[in-house]
């Protein structure tokens, strides 16, 4: 039930940042252009660990920065915990890029990478199939209040 005259704070979030546009949208356009010619060489039925590699080629070969497997410090209520996550990929110091190589992404997938990006405080991860017949991807843009990560 919303309240008359007032949004919710997720909605008045939602609303700014598609007044203001895609976050980090060329920074996405070549990452997600990186898997789409990953997914086009190697196709689907390999492992996820092959793409990672495949991935991290491609990266390089179009200078986009990046580091795999990087160990990323969980907050929480301001606390720093002493568990880290580890991205499959971090590109240009500020986007995670999870990968899978799955039939079907489900809910928990997404749920996976919402929580890198709300526990993190990091502002967008990508979440790239390879599973699927045509590459699968999509943004998930940290909705919840940002906070700093002093161990980027």
């Amino acid at each position: 039930m919303e309240l008359k005259g007032r949004k919710r704070p997720i909605l008045r979030m939602v609303e700014k940042m598609e007044n203001e546009g895609l976050i980090y949208k060329n920074e996405a356009f070549q990452i997600i252009g990186a898997a789409m010619e990953v997914h086009k060489t190697l196709g689907l039925g390999f492992l996820e660990s092959v793409y990672q590699e495949a991935m991290e080629i491609e990266l390089t070969k179009r200078n986009i920065p990046f580091v795999p497997q990087k160990r990323i410090q969980i907050r929480y209520k301001d606390v720093l915990l002493n568990q880290y996550y580890v991205t499959d990929l971090f590109c240009y110091d500020k986007i995670i890029v999870e990968l899978k190589a799955v039939s079907t992404i489900l809910p928990e997938h997404e749920a996976q990478i919402i929580n890198y990006v709300k526990a993190t405080g990091i502002k967008l991860g990508l979440l790239l199939n390879f599973g699927e017949e045509s590459l699968y991807y999509k943004r998930f843009p940290n909705l919840y209040p940002i906070r700093t990560n002093p161990q980027l």
